[in-house]
């Protein structure tokens, strides 16, 4: 993931008065380096007020970790779902 691209679509929706709602994939996923992963999430929880849902979508346990690691640095709703309900994450970020 590259916060630094993300961050202006971020501005974009918050400016227009509306909240984000994150869908976030890991298919294959290796992980963060730890000082990355701290870089984007300080970046990132800048704007954890702007949030109104995020869906992390995985196939490990520790994504599912991570998820709940989340929820105390943001007021939006977040769920973990498993790569094979990623219709369901889908569906349940846009209503």
């Amino acid at each position: 993931m590259d916060i630094q691209k993300i961050h202006p679509l971020i501005h974009n929706i918050v400016n227009r008065g509306k909240k984000v709602r994150w869908y976030f994939e890991m298919e294959n996923f290796s992980g963060w380096k730890l000082n990355a992963f701290w870089q984007d999430l300080k970046m990132d929880m800048s704007h954890a007020d702007d949030y109104e849902k995020i869906a992390m979508v995985g196939e490990k346990k520790w994504q599912d970790w991570i998820t709940q690691f989340m929820k105390p640095f943001t007021s939006a709703e977040i769920r973990y779902f498993d790569l094979d309900k990623k219709d369901k994450a889908k569906e349940w970020i846009t209503q």
